[in-house]
């Protein structure tokens, strides 16, 4: 069973940069394929950024594509989200997920299955 914990949200001011953490348990995290996912208030999950297990392929989505990056340290079992430049409208809850078996990044949600509690990342004017 895989564990994932998301931290480092909170309010921020349009414009600045924050960076989102998901910790992961079990002995096999270099082998995974994460993303990250987000789902703003009323509306659907939507996909953010994938990784490959060996960090060398990433896919973002086209409204964070440029503003946002996303890395891993498989050393310490943790992928992270990079935020930048951050609008109004990314403000969502944000979550991790893993896909144990996965080799290549996918923006679909059904790959995934293992998936974090969300941190809130909340973008003021």
């Amino acid at each position: 069973q895989v564990q994932l914990v998301e931290s480092g949200g909170g309010l921020v001011q349009a414009g600045v940069s924050l960076t989102v953490s998901c910790a992961a348990s079990g002995r096999t995290f270099s082998s995974y394929t994460m993303a990250w996912f987000r789902q703003a208030p009323g509306k659907e999950r939507e996909f953010v950024a994938a990784i490959t297990s060996s960090g060398g392929t990433t896919s973002y989505a086209a409204s964070v594509k440029g503003r946002f990056t996303i890395s891993r340290d498989n050393a310490k079992s943790t992928v992270y989200l990079q935020l930048n430049s951050l609008k109004t409208e990314d403000t969502a809850v944000y979550y991790c997920a893993a896909n144990p078996y996965g080799y290549d990044v996918s923006s679909s949600s059904t790959s995934y299955d293992y998936w974090g509690q969300g941190t809130q990342v909340t973008v003021s004017t």
